[in-house]
């Protein structure tokens, strides 16, 4: 089964220094029939004007993943960390018992960045934070896996049983990847344009499969697309 979501149907807000899309329910867009997809409970797609950001705030028991489109985001936390992350760089925090972080654009342009919480497999983890500046041309005309369960090999290792995985196709590529029984995945277009299995997909549009494989294609010569894929267990 496959379900294309429309960037026009999401939820959004704008606080002047802040506009953002709702894949699902979030803040000041509450919808009760649209809280998750499985294991995945929130993915803001997030454009912070320069020199503002998330003050100080506390987390608990989720599993926070932050990866950068363009600009650059600034992450400081209770733990003592700081870093600074740029396109196609990621962060990770896991909040378990509780944590307070902030995430600032310090630069000169626009940021934008996705920001995507996963439900833990158990409450009160310790808390801990990661950050994975891995090179974009490990995501050039393949899946590179960079988040998966703890033992599951990739950069970042996830308190659930869910991987992540970004490629960039450019015109006329073609890529396809396997959705195996049990499982289900959640696909975000988020630049350019490709067809997924023969559903046309614009920036910023999103993509449900659940145990049905996806066949990915950059038709246009012109053209292409950066996409991210959040796979998991059916549910």
């Amino acid at each position: 089964m496959i379900r294309k979501i429309s960037h026009q149907q999401m939820g959004r807000s704008n606080r002047g220094w802040l506009r953002s899309l709702f894949h699902f329910s979030f803040a000041e867009y509450y919808n009760p029939d649209n809280m998750n997809f499985g294991v995945l409970r929130v993915l803001n797609d997030d454009l912070v004007a320069s020199k503002s950001g998330f003050d100080t705030h506390p987390h608990r028991d989720m599993e926070i993943l932050s990866y950068v489109v363009k600009g650059e985001l600034t992450h400081g936390d209770s733990m003592g960390n700081k870093s600074t992350i740029t396109r196609g760089q990621v962060q990770y925090m896991s909040a378990g018992t509780g944590v307070a972080h902030s995430e600032h654009n310090l630069g000169e342009e626009e940021l934008r960045f996705l920001q995507i919480w996963i439900l833990p497999d158990q409450k009160r983890h310790t808390p801990a934070y990661g950050d994975v500046k891995l090179d974009w041309d490990l995501r050039s005309g393949k899946w590179l896996h960079f988040a998966s369960p703890v033992g599951g090999g990739a950069s970042v290792e996830l308190h659930q049983d869910a991987n992540f995985y970004a490629v960039e196709l450019t015109g006329g590529q073609h890529i396809d990847f396997e959705v195996k029984t049990g499982r289900q995945v959640y696909l975000v277009l988020i630049e350019g344009s490709a067809l997924v299995n023969g559903l046309r997909l614009e920036t910023r549009d999103a993509l449900e499969s659940v145990e049905e494989s996806l066949s990915i294609h950059v038709d246009q010569p012109d053209q292409t697309a950066h996409l991210l894929v959040i796979e998991m267990a059916k549910g």
